[in-house]
């Protein structure tokens, strides 16, 4: 039985990364705190990582780049990535779990599991493959490409990342199809459009602050 899941469908920058994990039938004692990646603290996430790794029969991670998500669309960018992720395993799976979507193409019979990352253990365990990965190369992300806050914020969309983006533009590694990276990218192109809509802004506030 095999399990995926994806981290980093709803960021704005950065890979979407998606895993696959063959586990046997039986928990092993290490994994007794696996849960779905979302639901665990960082460091635990962590202790699982390599537990996983060491334990599991088998298990692939893919990142598919933000210039592929643009290309595809997000939903298909997340599909075909858990199609190379289960390719890539060095076993044939015999089914193939899914978190809460049926997933056509893939080499074996899929079924998809609504909250599958919380209540079956090889999709929990393909969750934190991918969550930590992803979360790895968003820190390293944040020394190649500084001022944006890759490492806190993991290119989700928060205020900071926002203010960082109105001020930088948009960096290589930002899908640039979400609205927030094309008003970013519009905004760097046009400074005077960018200038009057603050002045409106602030004109705005003053006259309901009246």
């Amino acid at each position: 039985m095999v399990g995926v899941d994806e981290a980093g469908r709803g960021a704005c920058a950065g890979p979407l990364v998606v895993a696959a994990c063959a586990l046997g039938p039986k928990l092993h004692p290490a994994l007794e705190n696996l849960d779905d990646s979302k639901k665990l603290t960082e460091r635990t996430r962590e202790q699982l990582f390599p537990a996983i790794t060491r334990i599991a029969r088998a298990w692939c991670i893919v990142e598919i780049p933000a210039w592929e998500v643009d290309s595809l669309g997000v939903h298909v960018a997340n599909i075909e990535g858990m199609r190379r992720a289960v390719a890539g395993l060095a076993l044939s799976p015999g089914y193939v779990l899914t978190d809460g979507f049926r997933v056509p193409g893939l080499p074996a019979p899929s079924l998809p599991v609504i909250g599958g990352d919380a209540s079956a253990a090889c999709i929990a365990a393909a969750s934190v493959l991918a969550k930590v990965s992803r979360d790895r190369t968003m820190v390293a992300m944040d020394t190649e490409l500084p001022g944006y806050g890759f490492a806190a914020h993991k290119g989700y969309s928060t205020a900071a990342h926002t203010a960082a983006m109105a001020a930088l533009g948009p960096s290589r590694e930002h899908r640039m199809s979400y609205a927030n990276v094309a008003a970013a990218r519009l905004m760097q192109r046009d400074p005077v459009r960018s200038a009057v809509d603050e002045v409106g802004e602030m004109h705005t506030a003053e006259v309901r602050a009246g």
